[in-house]
């Protein structure tokens, strides 16, 4: 094991171990609050939160699984603008007309196929990963370094510090907000979340423990989007309140399923910006992540005794989005991107509290990987008294052995039948390619499609539990590592397909979607693509290779958007 995997591995139990203390009795360099939002209310991605941004390495203790699912579509070009200005077009998905049911032989919702899905770009942050240097030029080319040789000028090690940007939409009927994701009983609701990660590469270094206590190794930014553009409270992990987190239908912009939403995103002299237009119903939001909405960095402080938030204008990280823009320390090898989030549901028939675990297996639950734990993945699970809508018992904690309704015949396009499947599945969210504006970050100016795009999955970082594992260190990728997983039978696909105005759309789930015109193989296994591997920087002057992701490269942008 690597120091840095040494250093990811212990920040659970420092966290752990360390009761969250108000800031005022830590002595720690921020303004005393008495409404910070509690330590369980936080996005604690040691511990596994949904939302968080996918590590190359694991987070918990001694290997414990942290890490998503995370089907993405990647999208390249070589020309200025590419990494930081463009334009989606995003029909949010309806729910079947068939309501969820305990035993699983009805329905299935948006929200037990993805407790989020977003659209991301890699941001400057000068206190995250790698620590080599305190300056980042924001939307500049001049920070690719993506050299695996320790002793090259652009080698990953020497990487400007970054996060990554995470536009999340989150599908309603479920557990509210907060502990859950659900802002409303049948609206969706979206949020800007910023992650950065508080690890030294070259030193193998954390974060002081009293810091990695109160936001974690992966101190995540977060704020709805709002009517006004205001955030109802502070974004910074450091100084968030439990309104921070907690939706506001007279604040925030809610959508409706199936509404046309535009997606603008693009840098401002204040910040990050991003900016949905509901063509639907005519409302708008928007978010910028700005010094005023109370963005921040967590001050990289090994040797201290708390967190200082640093006020904190976040800006995109490159100018251009090709394949050696990446973020240094993400399990994904991209910079712009869609992506789903899924493996983040499973029925359960009993639990040992709101947010515990589960003490009855739901259906189609195997609990088949990892002995000698039964029930090993079945965390963070709720009653179905608590949902806004649906009221069905299940966890939210990430699918160790695949057996969740989302790694089933239970997408859009799985059934041949139309009708079927209307009445049982979703409708599959559906979403243009983006339009970037050349040479300038602003959003201004003269718009095109972008060159290529790739699909990418990050399975082999997330099988470690399978039976065999999926090693993923080795010169070669251990027989773990496979596409479909071990366990499911169905795993979601990208297709290209044709909106009811004629233009070109991608969508995810089956080959049976109304309208598909390429199916890409048909298969996960023909989609994806061959393993990728990839390098990262490690202690010593030491370069890390890791079995990461599936990828498939196109040479071409096969459904490009109507300009």
């Amino acid at each position: 094991m690597s120091r840095i995997s040494r250093i990811l591995a212990i920040a659970l139990p420092i966290a752990l171990a360390l009761v969250y203390i108000p800031a005022s009795a830590r002595g720690a360099a921020v303004a005393p609050r008495v409404n910070l939002a509690p330590a369980s209310i936080r996005p604690n991605c040691s511990l596994n939160a949904p939302t968080c941004t996918e590590v190359y390495e694991s987070l918990g203790y001694q290997g414990v699984y942290t890490g998503h699912d995370e089907p993405s579509l990647l999208f390249y070009d070589n020309r200025p603008g590419a990494g930081n200005a463009m334009v989606y077009t995003l029909t949010l998905p309806k729910d079947p007309s068939k309501l969820p049911a305990q035993d699983g032989t009805r329905g299935t919702f948006n929200f037990q196929l993805h407790p989020a899905f977003w659209f991301g770009m890699a941001m400057c942050d000068s206190q995250s990963f790698p620590e080599f240097t305190l300056t980042c030029t924001p939307d500049s080319d001049g920070n690719i370094f993506n050299s695996p040789d320790p002793l090259a000028p652009d080698y990953i090690g020497r990487h400007p510090g970054t996060a990554f940007m995470e536009l999340q939409f989150y599908a309603p009927g479920w557990i509210p907000w907060p502990p859950g994701d659900s802002c409303d009983a049948t609206q969706w609701c979206a949020a800007l979340n910023i992650d950065s990660l508080s690890a030294n590469a070259n030193t193998g270094q954390a974060n002081n423990p009293a810091c990695l206590a109160q936001v974690g190794i992966e101190p995540v930014n977060f704020a709805f989007v709002t009517k006004s553009g205001a955030a109802h409270a502070p974004a910074n992990p450091v100084e968030a309140t439990l309104a921070t987190y907690t939706p506001d239908p007279n604040l925030d912009l809610f959508m409706n399923s199936g509404d046309s939403i535009q997606v603008a995103m693009h840098d401002t002299s204040d910040g990050f910006q991003v900016v949905l237009t509901d063509t639907t119903t005519h409302r708008s939001g928007t978010m910028t992540a700005s010094i005023s909405n109370d963005f921040g960095q967590v001050k990289f402080d090994p040797s201290g005794n708390g967190c200082t938030n640093v006020p904190y204008a976040f800006h995109p990280m490159y100018s251009t989005s090709s394949e050696d823009t990446r973020v240094p320390w993400a399990a994904h090898s991209y910079n712009i991107a869609f992506s789903d989030e899924i493996g983040h549901f499973e029925y359960c028939n009993g639990i040992s509290g709101e947010g515990g675990v589960c003490t009855q297996d739901g259906v189609h639950d195997t609990d088949a990987t990892v002995a000698p734990s039964k029930n090993e993945d079945d965390v963070y699970c709720f009653d179905g008294a608590a949902s806004t809508r649906i009221a069905i018992t299940g966890c939210f904690g990430s699918d160790l052995d695949f057996d969740g309704p989302e790694y089933s015949f239970n997408w859009p396009g799985t059934n041949p039948n139309p009708a079927k499947d209307a009445q049982f599945h979703a409708r599959p969210i559906q979403f243009s390619s983006p339009l970037f504006t050349i040479g300038s970050g602003s959003g201004t100016g003269t718009q095109a499609n972008y060159q290529r795009v790739a699909f990418e999955a990050d399975l082999p970082r997330i099988e470690f539990a399978s039976i065999p594992p999926c090693i993923r260190t080795h010169k070669t990728p251990g027989p773990g590592c496979v596409n479909p997983p071990t366990g499911a039978s169905f795993y979601p696909i990208y297709t290209a397909g044709t909106a009811a105005d004629g233009s070109c759309v991608w969508q995810l789930g089956g080959i049976y979607i109304p309208g598909t015109t390429n199916t890409f193989g048909g298969t996960s296994t023909s989609e994806y693509g061959p393993i990728l591997q990839l390098f990262y920087p490690d202690t010593g002057g030491i370069t890390t290779y890791l079995f990461e992701d599936f990828h498939n490269g196109l040479s071409n942008n096969p459904c490009p958007a109507s300009a």
